[in-house]
Order: structure tokens, then C-alpha cells, then sequence
């Protein structure tokens, strides 16, 4: 296994809204990206924040904002995330009829491209569309719902995809995405995971950027090969 250095994205969805701004900038030394959950009450329950959000937390950091839209028609909305100066830009395989298209667009549009698998969602079938994309978030929870207990089962699908990775010398970063904290990154970089989404575990901690060090450090010690 060839993995890349981790990335920690801690989720803003564990911040305090009152203080997204001072929230963003206690992580903003430690972490690598910023994680912004988009969700419409649609394609998932819950309601949560949208593109003016977004616009407004990119004049406070210059942070890579990691966009995961949990919304339905992804064509539709993704593109203004990317022009908003978003770095990565995922949308759901559920939720896109041609995905191809939209990583298209979300890359000429100057952002990157991913592509997000839900629990309950096979990866295989998106296995030979993965050169069309930058990072690949598998969701080790069912997409929607903040502070869910992490599912080891699903890291199968990690694993599919590094191997698929490493047989195909792809440049895809592996995130995943759903009760990542100090007792669970482990089993996630054992896995063959690049890149992880914290939500709780940084938020919630007296210190979040210690948070962010410790989560790394976990995941250097764990990942393939070190």
C-alpha cells in the first residue's frame, strides 16, 4: 500500500454556530482542511448551512474548505461551491446520474472533485469511474446525522478502494467520514485511509487544535507502511 500523508478536516458541523468564525480559527494552525457538511432536508433530514455560510467563513481563513454536499441535484448547487473558492467539492454517487460530468464541471470550475459513498451504497460500481476524481469519501456512518457511532464493517470499502487505488497508481485521496476520533482513526489509516473528517472529537475538546496534532499523530502511527 502506497498512502499519502493524513489529512485532518475537522466538521464545522460540531462547532458552535454562535462563534463559527472564532470556531474556525482555533482549528485553523492545526488543521489541514475544513470540513463543511451541506445538507437540504432531502436527499437527508436533517437542514443545515448553505452557500452564503460558506462565502462568509472563506473572508475569515484562507483554510482548503472539503465541501461534502448531502443534497439532491448536486449539478445544480455544487459548481457555486466551487466558485464561492472551495477546495474540494464532494457530492453524493446517490444523488448524481452522471458524475462523470459533474466532476467535470466542478474542476473547470477550479475546485476538486469528489465523490461520496453512502453506508448502505456499494462501491464497486464506482470503482472505474475514480480517475475522473480527486478524493473518494466513504461514509462510515449513514450520511445525515452528527455524533453516530462509528461502523468498522464499512471500512471493507476502504479497503476495496486502496487496493484499487494502488493496482491503478490513481492520485485519489481516501476520506472517510462518520465517528472518527481518537479510539477509531487507527482502524480507519490501518484501512488504507488518507484524509478524515472529525467532527466531535475536535469540537468537543478543551483544546481543538491538540485535537487535530493528537488525531494525526494517530493516523501517521497506524497508516500502511510506517
Amino acid at each position: 500500500m502506497t498512502v499519502p500523508p493524513p489529512i485532518v478536516a475537522p466538521s464545522i458541523l460540531a462547532a458552535d454556530f454562535a462563534r463559527l468564525a472564532e470556531e474556525v480559527r482555533a482549528v485553523q494552525d492545526a488543521a489541514d482542511w475544513l470540513h463543511v457538511d451541506v445538507m437540504d432536508n432531502h436527499f437527508v433530514p436533517n437542514l443545515t448551512i448553505g452557500l452564503p455560510v460558506v462565502q462568509s467563513l472563506r473572508a475569515v481563513t484562507e483554510m482548503p474548505f472539503d465541501v461534502h454536499l448531502m443534497i439532491e441535484d448536486p449539478r445544480r448547487w455544487a459548481p457555486g461551491y466551487a466558485d464561492a473558492g472551495a477546495y474540494n467539492v464532494t457530492f453524493h454517487a446517490e444523488a448524481c446520474d452522471d458524475p462523470v460530468a459533474l466532476a467535470k464541471d466542478l474542476r473547470s470550475a477550479g475546485a476538486k472533485a469528489g465523490l461520496a459513498i453512502d453506508r448502505d451504497t456499494p462501491i464497486e460500481p464506482y470503482l472505474d469511474l475514480l480517475p475522473s476524481f480527486d478524493t473518494l469519501l466513504i461514509m462510515t456512518i449513514k450520511a445525515g446525522f452528527g455524533g453516530q457511532r462509528f461502523i468498522p464493517q464499512l471500512l471493507d470499502k476502504v479497503r476495496t478502494a486502496r487496493r484499487h487505488v494502488d493496482t491503478g497508481h490513481l492520485e485519489l485521496r481516501i476520506e472517510v467520514d462518520g465517528g472518527i476520533a481518537a479510539d477509531t482513526i487507527e482502524q480507519a489509516a490501518s484501512a488504507g485511509a488518507d484524509a478524515f473528517v472529525a467532527g466531535t472529537a475536535v469540537y468537543g475538546a478543551a483544546d481543538p487544535a491538540q485535537a487535530v496534532r493528537h488525531l494525526r499523530a494517530l493516523a501517521e502511527r497506524a497508516a500502511p507502511g510506517a
